[in-house]
């Protein structure tokens, strides 16, 4: 069984080692949500695997339809794990965690949400609204830390907002009910991701 598993393991990651060596090194994807569009630019260098990844899933168009499932003011943003109605959609492979790649989470920067399990992220993300990596006691720290009792993982950064932050400013500040996931507070009407795509340029 044990064998079984290694194996597994083994053959995600060489899939998933295989897309990052053709991911790009600075691909700009369009969010449109129903608040309005951002754009992102990912680090295809700093967070190879988690970019290829990321890119798998827009052009399949498996984030198209998701709603935005956890709001918190100051905070971050989270989406792409559920469908309107908070039904859980994603994928079965994860993601290595890259966390400590030299990128933080400040504001404006996208990063993976996962478990308390560091090689968990699978499709879900966040966009940080804060500089959350501990300025201050107030302040969570999302980078990973060392020489801690719960480790040195993060949450692997792998790009930021180039345009449209304001939209994400107003989803994080929509109206809220804690009748997401878990409890978690949502917003009260359905934010959703009605297409997620990779920006060409001429």
């Amino acid at each position: 069984m044990q064998k079984t598993l290694l194996t597994l393991i083994l053959a995600m990651s060489f899939t998933i080692t295989c897309a990052a060596d053709k991911v790009p090194a600075h691909p700009h994807i369009e969010v449109v949500t129903t608040e309005g569009i951002f754009k992102l630019e990912l680090d295809g260098k700093a967070a190879p695997l988690t970019v290829a990844n990321f890119i798998k899933l827009v052009d399949s168009g498996f984030y198209d339809g998701t709603v935005f499932h956890r709001i918190l003011p100051g905070f971050m943003a989270q989406g792409g794990g559920y469908t309107p109605g908070f039904k859980l959609k994603e994928p079965e492979e994860t993601v290595p965690n890259e966390s400590g790649n030299g990128l933080s989470n400040l504001r404006g920067t996208i990063a993976m949400a996962r478990t308390s399990d560091p090689h968990s992220a699978a499709s879900q993300f966040f966009i940080n609204v804060a500089n959350n990596v501990g300025q201050d006691a107030a302040s969570p720290n999302l980078d990973p830390v060392k020489h801690t009792v719960r480790g040195s993982w993060g949450f692997t950064v792998f790009g930021f907002v180039f345009e449209g932050m304001d939209v994400v400013d107003a989803i994080t500040n929509a109206e809220s009910a804690p009748n997401g996931p878990g409890g978690a507070p949502a917003p009260t009407v359905p934010i959703v991701i009605k297409k997620m795509s990779r920006i060409t340029y001429e």
